[in-house]
């Protein structure tokens, strides 16, 4: 294992257990830095997940290629949004204790963590290309963080954070020691893909109310064009 998944994985894991520390205490500050993450994301979506997933469906090969109508991976993210969708009506039931409502929403939010943890590190990128697709994803775990932590704040101080830093960890080993056939990775991706749009939505992008606008299109046009520089420089 190369030190740079080592380091990613490790900064993954303190997210998850230091998050609402990380995050500036005044309301204004709080804004504009969900303002900044959420304009990273939007742009992390467009920019390198939707392309992604479209490459991963025009690499399906033989036999599966016969079965194939060009929109099978694009599918399979859309199960993904419709599974998130699902678990936030479940957790919102108004028949459902606030402790049920908490380990449905932790359980599937660490299987969600392993899943992109495995993600992350099981793709073939290195270095500076690593750190910087990671960067995003670490802001987009500081998001679900602190919205679980509003919606269970014992809850999650007490138990959340670490099972959603164990989820971390579950992926990262599931990554290390289990090498999977492309088009399972691809799956996998794909379903992955389809969570972190409907979650990037959900919990990291403010409402219109709360978004600092200037601060948003700041990093969108920032995170834009650097990934814009470097894939046309270093060929991403």
């Amino acid at each position: 294992m190369s030190f740079v998944p080592f380091l990613v994985g490790i900064v993954f894991i303190l997210i998850h257990l230091l998050a609402n520390a990380l995050l500036p205490a005044e309301r204004i500050k709080r804004m504009k830095w969900f303002s900044f993450s959420g304009g990273l994301a939007v742009s992390y979506i467009f920019i390198y997940l939707l392309p992604t997933l479209h490459r991963e469906q025009a690499m399906i090969e033989e036999p599966y290629r016969r079965l194939t109508m060009e929109s099978e991976i694009y599918i399979i993210g859309l199960a993904g949004v419709v599974v998130f969708l699902a678990i936030q009506i479940l957790i919102t039931r108004k028949e459902a204790s606030q402790l049920a409502s908490f380990w449905t929403a932790v359980s599937f939010y660490a299987l969600y963590n392993a899943l992109v943890s495995f993600v992350v590190l099981s793709l073939e990128v290195s270095g500076v290309q690593a750190i910087f697709y990671s960067f995003a994803i670490g802001l987009h775990f500081i998001a679900i963080a602190h919205d679980m932590w509003r919606g269970f704040p014992n809850e999650y101080n007490q138990y959340g954070r670490k099972v959603l830093a164990a989820g971390i960890l579950v992926g990262w080993l599931f990554a290390l020691t289990v090498e999977l056939a492309p088009i399972t990775k691809a799956i996998i991706f794909a379903f992955v893909a389809g969570a972190m749009i409907f979650n990037v939505f959900k919990h990291e992008l403010p409402n219109v109310k709360e978004i600092h606008f200037f601060t948003f299109l700041t990093a969108v046009a920032l995170y834009s064009a650097i990934t814009i520089s470097l894939k046309f420089f270093f060929e991403w």
